[in-house]
């Protein structure tokens, strides 16, 4: 196992069963999601098939197993959300950027998620994008927002190329 691994193992008190949800937290803290080969290190080092650990990381929602795009946009699937339109702000999303929820563009900006809840019901529909709110999002504003995004790539690689 790789040193950062090594580090991440130790720091959670050895090769213990008890520590497997930690060290796959702090993968994926670090790493952004789990890879196959952290999956296996990982197994090694606890002496568990590959096949129990990535059994129990598909058991729990809040692991990647694909690398977030540069702007992660978790869409909030709450009652308030959904009563006031989520679903169609999601499929919006999907078409917009043309990809399905938990995939990250082939350019690799954009990644969507799907949460439980964003705590901000009353702000509702709501979506995130790396820390920032976004509030009564429409289909309309959905692609405003992206678009933003979008536009500051465009003047981060004019910005590259002075």
């Amino acid at each position: 196992m790789n040193t950062k691994d090594d580090h991440t193992i130790s720091k959670n008190g050895g090769n213990g069963r008890d520590s497997l949800i930690p060290i796959l937290q702090q993968i994926q803290e670090r790493d952004g999601y789990l890879s196959e080969s952290a999956l296996v290190e990982v197994g090694k080092d606890l002496k568990l098939p590959t096949s129990k650990i990535y059994g129990v990381a598909t058991f729990y929602n809040q692991f990647r197993f694909e690398p977030t795009g540069k702007y992660h946009i978790q869409v909030c699937r709450g009652t308030a959300c959904h009563v006031l339109g989520s679903a169609t702000v999601l499929q919006e999303l999907e078409k917009y950027l043309k990809i399905k929820a938990g995939k990250t563009s082939s350019d690799k900006l954009f990644s969507i998620e799907v949460v439980a809840c964003i705590g901000a019901c009353g702000l509702a529909p709501v979506i995130n994008i790396n820390g920032e709110f976004y509030a009564k999002v429409s289909s309309e504003s959905i692609k405003q927002i992206i678009d933003h995004y979008r536009s500051n790539e465009i003047g981060n690689e004019t910005e590259n190329l002075k």
